[in-house]
């Protein structure tokens, strides 16, 4: 994209990226408020709790951290992604800011970068209205505090909704290129991988010989899973396993794929006694997001977002393990969001401001209970 074209597309995106500022100003300023009241940090909160902590320390020492407790479960930073760190390095090196500081940078930059995408991609299928409704649902989300935290959702969203657009606009070196770094920043940014190369494969497919020859669209669905292979091997060659030693990692975590079994057994948990609210939660917005991904797949949507939004949905969905933390890894997922936007924009004005209002009001709440009193991780 030019540069002129970049100005007008941030000049068309501009009110959108307006209101997502404010909606994540504005749940910062409450978790802040509500934080002072307890006698808390509200930096403390959004720069250094749970993930935040680990990747802070790999930024600043590197790879080799290992925590044993006493229930048998082995929590080795191998099982984060090195992308994150790496920017918080870069920006720690560059300016005079502690890990922290430097995360909060990154993700509240990767948040905006991230709202344009979503922006540059709504409006490419739905029009400007629909796209601008997207942003911000996507920032009114219960759980979208973690866009204001030092989490890695901002950096990965940011990459993924960017290479999903330049897959739609037929750009295939940018595509793959973010894609392999959205796979070093994530483990869930297989998604990505698998979305270019599904359309590079459906463009050599059905394209003609015109897209055989060319060499861009085979150079994006080569090059876009190797993010996430490499890492994943370069884990497994230091554990001694190449292909099985990262997801030991991630079992050691007690995070693996079982096609939703575990998942199975903790909602029937659920069901018979008492949980934290966020467990709840955790159920309501997962159900929610599969109810979404069926409408979604009705709208027939493009072939790189159904496969992006399907292979997060079903990794969400068929892993066990921190299932508080579903909605979280939902979060990348905007497409889901699609349908309730084109909902919005088609609403009466005082309807859809009600609907804005409920979602903002559930949004504050939600992210300042998860960070000042919830005892589960996000």
């Amino acid at each position: 994209m030019s540069t002129p074209r970049r100005l007008t597309a941030l000049r068309r995106a501009a009110p959108a990226l307006g209101l997502f500022a404010a909606a994540r100003l504005t749940g910062m300023l409450v978790l802040a408020v509500w934080a002072w009241h307890l006698g808390r940090s509200p930096r403390a909160l959004l720069a250094t709790a749970w993930d935040a902590d680990w990747y802070i320390k790999i930024a600043a020492n590197g790879y080799g951290r290992t925590l044993y407790w006493p229930d048998g479960t082995v929590q080795s930073d191998l099982a984060f992604f090195p992308f994150y760190p790496s920017l918080l390095r870069l920006v720690t090196t560059a300016l005079p800011v502690a890990g922290g500081t430097a995360g909060l940078l990154v993700s509240w930059s990767a948040a905006g970068a991230a709202a344009w995408g979503i922006h540059a991609v709504g409006e490419r299928l739905a029009g400007r209205r629909t796209a601008t409704a997207l942003v911000l649902l996507w920032g009114l989300l219960p759980h979208s505090v973690v866009l204001s935290m030092a989490y890695t959702e901002p950096v990965m969203t940011a990459l993924a909704a960017w290479s999903l657009w330049a897959v739609l606009e037929r750009r295939w070196l940018w595509a793959g290129g973010l894609a392999v770094l959205a796979g070093l920043s994530r483990p869930n940014a297989v998604a990505v991988a698998a979305a270019v190369t599904a359309a590079a494969a459906a463009a050599l497919w059905g394209g003609g010989r015109g897209a055989r020859r060319d060499w861009r669209v085979w150079a994006a669905g080569a090059v876009a899973p190797l993010g996430w292979c490499g890492y994943v091997l370069s884990v497994g060659a230091r554990r001694g396993d190449p292909l099985g030693g990262y997801f030991a990692v991630q079992a050691a975590w007690t995070s693996r794929f079982d096609f939703g079994r575990g998942s199975l057994r903790f909602v029937r948990k659920l069901a018979t006694g008492p949980f934290d609210l966020g467990y709840t939660m955790a159920f309501l917005i997962t159900v929610a997001a599969l109810l979404l991904f069926a409408l979604f797949v009705l709208e027939r949507p493009p072939l790189p977002l159904l496969v992006y939004t399907g292979v997060l949905v079903l990794i969400t969905v068929g892993g066990s393990g921190f299932f508080e933390s579903k909605p979280r890894f939902l979060l990348p997922a905007f497409p889901l969001l699609l349908p309730l936007a084109a909902a919005l924009t088609k609403a009466r004005p005082r309807a859809a401001v009600t609907v804005t209002a409920a979602l903002a009001g559930l949004s504050f709440a939600y992210g300042a209970y998860l960070l000042t009193l919830a005892p589960m991780a996000l």
